[in-house]
């Protein structure tokens, strides 16, 4: 399944970025490039200027470490991003916050859940800053976090998952594995049953081509925030 599609605003300058890298220390200037949206339910409305995407000592494939408490994600997941996780953490094990700058989604979603799960066990903060923009499978990362916090001007947005037949959550029965799954998770990030289903619901009240915005107050309404 995929969950980035056309809420994945590509980073041009990280698209040449290894999959996985020891410390490393970057240098390059990120550009993010215009993200065009369609009307109705996909239009932006958050003025915040956009997050500047830190510079950071060390990379891990859509991590970026910005000191020995703090990560950035700041590009897509995919199936190698448990693994990158895992050995930043490994060589930088003092992190307790990720900030989550520009996160477009995932081209795996089940890596991406397995993700979510590890920054849950690790007891790691998600944050999101003024002009952060968590899209897609981005937001299952966000409810991940031991606590989480979202700026005012932060952005989120939400719309159902396709998988490479073109078949979206509609598509399946209600207590069919592949949406059990999302509804799993979500209570294993804490929501009650009815909270996960109403949540799952709410994300999947757009087709996979559109989207539905949320500021952060309105993610305020659907998840406990600190």
């Amino acid at each position: 399944m995929r969950k980035c599609a056309a809420l994945f605003v590509p980073l041009l300058a990280l698209l040449a970025a290894p999959a996985m890298a020891n410390e490393v220390v970057i240098e390059e200037t990120v550009e993010i490039t215009e993200e065009v949206v369609s009307d109705g339910a996909a239009e932006r409305f958050v003025p915040a200027a956009p997050a500047p995407i830190p510079q950071g000592v060390a990379r891990y494939g859509p991590f970026r470490v910005i000191d020995g408490q703090r990560a950035a994600l700041v590009d897509v997941t995919d199936e190698r991003s448990p693994a990158q996780f895992e050995a930043m953490l490994r060589a930088h094990p003092g992190i307790t916050v990720l900030e989550m700058i520009e996160c477009p989604g995932t081209e795996d979603d089940r890596a991406n859940l397995k993700l979510g799960r590890m920054i849950r066990a690790r007891g790691i903060a998600t944050h999101v800053p003024s002009g952060g923009s968590v899209r897609s499978g981005g937001v299952e990362l966000f409810l991940s976090g031991a606590r989480r916090i979202a700026d005012p001007g932060s952005e989120f947005a939400v719309h159902s998952w396709a998988d490479e037949d073109g078949r979206e959550a509609k598509d399946y029965p209600a207590e069919a594995p592949e949406n059990r799954a999302y509804i799993d998770y979500y209570k294993a990030m804490g929501m009650p049953e009815g909270e996960a289903r109403a949540f799952y619901a709410m994300t999947n009240s757009v087709p996979h081509a559109d989207a539905r915005w949320l500021t952060a107050q309105d993610m305020g309404r659907w998840v406990k925030l600190d």
